[in-house]
């Protein structure tokens, strides 16, 4: 079975994932990339900037693995499979902008929510403006996208869009779910991604 690296989204929250990770399968392997300065993460030394902590997110995929993504961690995704694309054997992204310009879609500012939220973090993190559209195409990948009808912040119309844009994508619409939805609905997300992984499984075998 594929290993899984979670990556948190904008709060940098690894506690996120746990409700999600504990309705997975037992034998499945996890991991969770912590943000540097980010939910109680000790900052780095030498990361200053958005692509500085890319780099340190991307270095420490070292193994072939399946990554789930929430909200901006999806840029980080879209990243690894575009730069490490023998060891992503797959994607799962969670109400993300998968690094696309969202200016043309009806989202909620995210960012001024956050600012005052968590006081502490990076503002580096929340004014980055990262592009990856012309490149989504390159993705070979089996990419699963979960989205929520309520979500505002990240509204089905942009999870339709990515699918319309990856080469091999699959739109599943969770009723009722917001942003955290991937914490709120934790054993709906989970059979979603089991079925996926069998799909990816199956694949690697082949």
């Amino acid at each position: 079975m594929p290993h899984l690296i979670f990556l948190p989204g904008a709060s940098g929250s690894t506690e996120f994932w746990c409700p999600l990770i504990k309705n997975l399968p037992e034998e499945m392997t996890t991991q969770i990339i912590a943000y540097p300065a980010f939910a109680n993460e000790p900052a780095h030394p030498h990361i200053h900037n958005f692509e500085q902590l890319q780099h340190y997110v991307l270095d420490k995929i070292e193994r072939p693995c399946i990554l789930v993504a929430q909200s901006m961690g999806g840029i980080f995704a879209v990243a690894a499979a575009l730069q490490k694309p023998k060891l992503i054997q797959g994607l799962v992204l969670i109400a993300t902008s998968g690094g696309i310009d969202l200016s043309q879609f009806d989202v909620a500012d995210w960012r001024q929510s956050y600012a005052k939220a968590f006081l502490n973090y990076p503002d580096w993190f929340m004014t980055a403006k990262i592009n990856y559209e012309p490149q989504l195409v390159q993705i070979q990948q089996k990419i699963l996208l979960i989205w929520g009808d309520q979500d505002q912040v990240s509204p089905v119309a942009v999870g339709q869009y990515l699918n319309d844009r990856f080469r091999d994508a699959k739109l599943k619409i969770i009723r009722g779910g917001e942003h955290d939805l991937a914490y709120c609905y934790a054993e709906q997300v989970a059979k979603e991604i089991v079925l996926y992984l069998d799909q990816i499984d199956m694949n690697i075998r082949n």
